[in-house]
């Protein structure tokens, strides 16, 4: 049996655990940094297959590291697990799929690297909150991806698409404080912190015209005063900035906060801003790794029309692990119908056996391409020489 097929074979003998992994975890959804549940399930799994598990990663309570060494030199790799949901509609972007995919391709893995010479480390990253406060972030700042040679997941989705592109984002909420005042009868011995969070709007929806095309500033009045008689001393609003680069959003993030400056001195508010989310870098997909695992799926039968080139799908912590490693982050399908994320059709679909079908194929492929690179030493030196130039570029 080759090493690949001793992958597949092992990921099939437990599949049914693999799927009510996913089951489990998709019929209690949590949202991000309350995943509980999910995260001692993921814990627990682990520990049955062999895997040292560090629970608690940076105080985060429900991040954690689970580690296998083969105690022979090689590559370290690492899988990422993401499992939080989303508010209302539970796990419409398929994180119960993510976690699950990425614990199964681990053992996968596993047992090819001890049924072969080949040594190594393997790691399982649980990161919660991708979709707020996303744990990679504070885990790639604290150096925890410095020493990984590679990691990847794979994301479901409608179709099968490469590994592409996200958007650097930052979030920010503007406060202005005003004076009330009776809006009819002495509305001049005010300050209207409404005046000035239309102010920003407008300012900003000027700026629009001098950004790239990349730009994104979206936002929301999330508290617009009291009452209609009475002028309001205080409002908010939330924005997000987002660009393809981390320089870029920078640039437009300052932008912004002297548009939000200049609505506080035109209204006579005093202005508090706030990162209500961790700031994301975008992604840097790996080409190399990311054309191997394509021609992995190209080998398991998918053809290369079938494969769609990566697409920017919004923003994602895991643009902030690759910038300190390479990384990739495909597209697998696990839908039959073109089904939107963050719906609830989608969720319902991503729930079916169909879906959890797409999801041990992507384990399969997850875990076939990391033995690749294991195997092939000039691979990874491929591999690192891109990322090397990538980010050498990038700073």
């Amino acid at each position: 049996m080759t090493d690949k097929k001793l992958i597949f074979t092992e990921i099939d003998q437990y599949a049914d655990i693999f799927r009510d992994i996913s089951r489990s975890v998709g019929s209690r959804p949590e949202l991000g940094h309350e995943e509980f549940f999910a995260s001692g399930l993921l814990c627990a799994e682990l520990s049955k297959y062999g895997f040292e598990v560090e629970r608690g990663i940076l105080d985060i309570e429900t991040s954690f590291i689970a580690s296998f060494d083969t105690a022979k030199p090689g590559p370290t790799v690492g899988f990422l697990c993401e499992y939080d949901a989303l508010p209302e509609i539970g796990h419409a972007c398929g994180h119960h799929l993510i976690c699950s995919m990425s614990v199964a391709a681990a053992v996968g893995l596993k047992a090819a690297l001890l049924a072969s010479r080949l040594g190594g480390k393997i790691r399982i990253y649980g990161t919660p909150a991708e979709e707020t406060r996303g744990a990679k972030v504070p885990m790639a700042a604290a150096g925890l991806f410095d020493d990984c040679d590679f990691t990847l997941m794979a994301h479901p989705y409608h179709t099968f698409e490469k590994s592409g592109e996200s958007l650097a984002m930052d979030a920010i909420q503007f406060e202005y404080i005003g004076l009330a005042a009776h809006a009819a009868a002495s509305p001049y011995e005010g300050i209207n912190a409404l005046d000035a969070v239309l102010q920003l709007f407008n300012s900003i929806n000027a700026l629009r015209q001098q950004t790239r095309s990349d730009a994104r500033i979206h936002g929301i009045i999330d508290n617009g005063g009291k009452a209609p008689n009475i002028i309001p001393d205080y409002a908010s609003a939330k924005f997000y900035i987002r660009s393809a680069s981390r320089t870029y959003t920078d640039e437009l993030t300052a932008k912004v906060l002297r548009c939000a400056e200049g609505a506080a001195l035109q209204t006579g508010c005093t202005l508090a801003t706030n990162r209500f989310e961790f700031s994301y870098d975008e992604l840097i997909t790996n080409e190399t790794l990311s054309e191997q695992f394509n021609a992995n799926l190209i080998e398991a039968g998918i053809r290369p029309e079938q494969i769609e080139t990566g697409k920017d799908h919004g923003s994602l912590d895991l643009g902030n692990v690759s910038v300190r490693c390479p990384a990739i982050h495909p597209f697998v399908k696990v839908v039959q119908d073109r089904l939107l994320l963050h719906t609830e059709a989608f969720r319902d679909a991503a729930m079916t056996d169909y879906a959890l079908d797409g999801m041990l194929f992507g384990a399969k492929m997850l875990a076939a391409t990391a033995y690749d690179v294991f195997a092939d030493p000039a691979l990874q030196s491929r591999i690192r020489a891109e990322f090397e130039q990538q980010t050498k570029i990038g700073n």
